[in-house]
């Protein structure tokens, strides 16, 4: 007897101690010993704060969002970026393939939103900010969070679409580059094309180039101009990328020197060789090297597959060079085959186009001087007057 009402005072004690002791929030916000919550695949606009990330739904397009040199580019992904930066978030770009996917990954918590003009009519979904101008269409959240629809569409202003579009074309012409012009030959009489022919002599053998090419694929670049820099964070005489110099090895402090510029330019170059091994004829390679030098050889490997899809010679850059622009039309950067999607391909083809031709009228340029051995390595001087080589 004695014995058992031991145990229930005992009990008694315990139970009291159970039910004062403090409730212990884990991580993620739950009680531990409390009922579980249901869960919620909706991130509200405070848990996206918090989070520090929104995460954008769309479909690869021009209007959309498109990789340009390591960046994303396209209407939306820019607006859609001016409102992270508003939220002091960061953004990450999910594609999908068509509007279906779009709404399903929606509804599964893939994305925070939709911002692609979708047209109006789903009835588990908040429409909201940014319309195609008709009303018809427009971004999306998912049903629910109604704080993030009336944010964005307090943030959205009609007059923003003009202005995004402005700043687009900006960027995407010469003028984002900041860059002196210098003539494209120093001395013609002297073998001389420019102060750094020494440093392309030196290192186009890297990659098994005429120096002259290098040097004409250098003025495309930079125009000769070891302080080029693009709205896009590409440097020096070679246009370096910050990330391309971190997997090189070249430090950031060291990306406008001329010599080192060049170095990791050759080296790099020399790395996309070896992604075309299966083009045999070298001057054929060379255009492809320099194609996706520019434009990226993954988007260069799904033209050659269009080519090859289409009857053409993958390997002839006459043939490629055509499905290369045509990656700019939906009908080529949605087909099946194509893994990288949208292009600006006439710009690619154009800078192969204008290499070219500049190599050509640099190989009539006799054999002469370093330009290291009469002249150093000095800041090259500005163009005084017009000449008939074109950028």
């Amino acid at each position: 007897m004695i014995r058992n009402l031991f145990l229930f005072f005992c009990l008694i004690i315990l139970w009291g101690c159970q039910k004062d002791k403090p409730q212990q929030q884990t991580p993620w916000g739950s009680t531990l010993g409390g009922e579980v919550a249901a869960s919620d695949s909706r991130f509200s606009l405070n848990d996206i704060v918090n989070n520090g990330e929104m995460i954008m739904l769309t479909i690869n397009g021009p209007e959309t969002y498109y990789d340009y040199h390591g960046h994303g580019m396209g209407l939306q992904f820019l607006m859609c970026e001016k409102f992270a930066q508003q939220l002091g978030v960061s953004l990450r770009v999910e594609l999908c393939k068509d509007t279906a996917e779009l709404i399903s990954r929606l509804k599964k918590g893939d994305g925070d939103v939709i911002a692609f003009p979708l047209p109006k009519g789903q009835k588990d979904l908040l429409y909201t900010g940014p319309t195609d101008g008709t009303g018809k269409s427009q971004w999306a959240v998912k049903k629910g969070n109604q704080e993030l629809a009336d944010t964005l569409n307090r943030w959205f202003k009609p007059e923003m679409i003009a202005q995004m579009q402005k700043e687009e074309t900006f960027l995407l012409s010469t003028q984002s580059i900041t860059r002196h012009v210098y003539s494209p030959v120093l001395d013609r009489s002297k073998g001389v094309i420019s102060h750094y022919d020494g440093h392309f002599r030196r290192y186009a053998p890297l990659v098994r180039w005429d120096w002259r090419l290098m040097a004409a694929q250098c003025y495309q670049e930079s125009t000769f101009d070891p302080n080029a820099k693009s709205w896009a964070g590409a440097r020096g005489l070679m246009q370096i990328m910050p990330k391309t110099a971190d997997q090189i090895g070249l430090p950031l402090s060291d990306i406008n020197d001329p010599e080192r510029n060049i170095a990791a330019a050759a080296s790099y170059l020399q790395r996309l060789d070896g992604l075309f091994q299966d083009v045999r004829s070298v001057s054929e390679r060379q255009n492809f090297v320099l194609a996706s030098y520019n434009g990226g050889h993954f988007h260069i490997r799904d033209a050659m597959a269009l080519t090859k899809k289409n009857g053409g010679n993958p390997y002839r850059w006459s043939d490629v060079s055509q499905y290369v622009m045509k990656l700019s039309d939906p009908q080529f950067y949605h087909d099946p085959i194509v893994k990288y999607g949208y292009m600006r391909g006439s710009e690619t083809v154009g800078y192969v186009n204008s290499i070219r031709v500049r190599y050509n009228q640099y190989r009539g340029v006799p054999g002469g001087s370093y330009g290291t051995d009469s002249y150093g390595i000095q800041t090259p001087r500005k163009a005084t007057k017009n000449h008939r080589f074109r950028i």
